[in-house]
């Protein structure tokens, strides 16, 4: 039986990516680790590589002046980046829930009802949601983002 995540995951692929071509997220657990959660998802049209032991993503696969988005702990989380300064909010929208889509322009969006939030600080600045994107701490170590 496929999940409502799976059914609904390829139908936000099939609408966005140019030829259906894109992958879902994925997490796996990395029991050297302490069982951290490592790779991630991806979609905004850049493919994480090896994201190592505990990382969410290379920093060099997060698009400056964009993002994209990554799993964490079965979470979706939006990273965005301005130089080498990455920021990761929770991908879930306020509104109704629906995973974001990785920001353009200096907004992330939702792409259920709208929504749209500052991709620098996670505000709202513009609804139907009532509250802007909260802010998950993370960091840059050597070439990787981390969980802070």
């Amino acid at each position: 039986m496929t999940s409502r995540r799976s059914m609904l995951c390829g139908l936000a692929v099939a609408m966005v990516v140019p030829g259906g071509l894109a992958a879902c997220s994925t997490t796996t657990t990395n029991p050297s680790t302490g069982g951290g959660t490592t790779g991630a998802g991806n979609t905004g049209g850049s493919t994480p590589g090896n994201a190592g032991a505990a990382g969410l993503a290379a920093l060099a696969d997060v698009p400056d002046g964009g993002g994209l988005i990554v799993e964490s702990g079965g979470k979706p989380l939006v990273l965005t980046r301005t130089g080498d300064v990455v920021k990761a909010f929770g991908a879930a929208c306020p509104h109704a829930g629906t995973t974001v889509s990785p920001p353009k322009g200096g907004i992330i969006t939702c792409p259920n009802h709208g929504s749209q939030f500052g991709a620098s600080d996670g505000s709202l600045k513009k609804g139907p949601s009532t509250k802007g994107l909260t802010e998950v701490p993370v960091k840059v170590s050597g070439d990787q983002v981390v969980m802070a």
